[in-house]
């Protein structure tokens, strides 16, 4: 875990992080590093190779590769019929606190198909104003996200329990934002506003003019705004 974690925080944070993504993953299987470089091919070859240099990988398969086969590289650690229960949160800094913590909690999981992940974000998002789209929250640089997997419902219960464990835990370390994809069905309204932040009020009066009854809801829900009020 330890590997994992600080090579995303060396490597992941470099200027060309527009260009350049290192998702850091520590899992009990193993640590993964992936890599995404869009851009040039011959640029792309110039920042992996620290990533390259680093130890010795029981195996290296960065290669060129379409959009289409990269998005689906890691299907397979996902099977259907298999249990998953997730949290996360948006960061701004990997402070040597919350990677020893994510250490900590990675060496507690229950499950080898259980993931701590760490997905960078810094670049272009951080460079337009905060109400520039509906998504907000452009102060994070990084994603937690805290991932539990298992295959036999009777460890429901302790799979679940270590990644909200890990979170409560790691959460101090938030911007106070999170993913609106990466919510949880028992997440509420508290959520969903922390992953619009100031927007949501904004989105909450075009909700209440495009959409008053609230037909499309079946979602983690912008509630329409009242009158006067969001």
């Amino acid at each position: 875990g330890e590997v994992a974690v600080l090579l995303v925080a060396q490597v992941g944070d470099r200027k060309a992080a527009d260009r350049v993504d290192v998702v850091g993953v520590a899992a009990a299987g193993g640590h993964l590093a992936f890599h995404l470089h869009a851009a040039a091919v011959e640029e792309g070859a110039r920042h992996v190779a620290p990533l390259k240099a680093l130890g010795a990988p029981v195996g290296d398969v960065i290669q060129p590769r379409p959009y289409v086969s990269q998005q689906s590289l890691i299907d397979a650690t996902q099977p259907k019929g298999r249990r998953y229960y997730w949290k996360s949160e948006y960061l701004s800094y990997l402070e040597p606190a919350l990677l020893a913590g994510a250490i900590d909690h990675f060496e507690r999981m229950c499950s080898p198909h259980s993931a701590i992940l760490i997905f960078p974000l810094a670049g272009a998002l951080n460079e337009l104003p905060a109400d520039h789209s509906p998504m907000g929250n452009r102060d994070a640089r990084w994603v937690l996200n805290i991932m539990a997997a298992w295959d036999d419902s009777a460890d429901d219960a302790a799979n679940i329990d270590w990644a909200r464990t890990a979170w409560r835990d790691l959460r101090r370390f938030s911007t106070g934002g999170t993913y609106v994809n990466f919510l949880t069905a028992d997440e509420g309204d508290e959520r969903v506003r922390a992953a619009y932040g100031a927007n949501y009020a904004r989105l909450a009066e075009l909700k209440a003019k495009w959409d008053p009854d609230n037909l499309f809801r079946i979602n983690k829900n912008i509630v329409p705004a009242l009158a006067g009020r969001a």
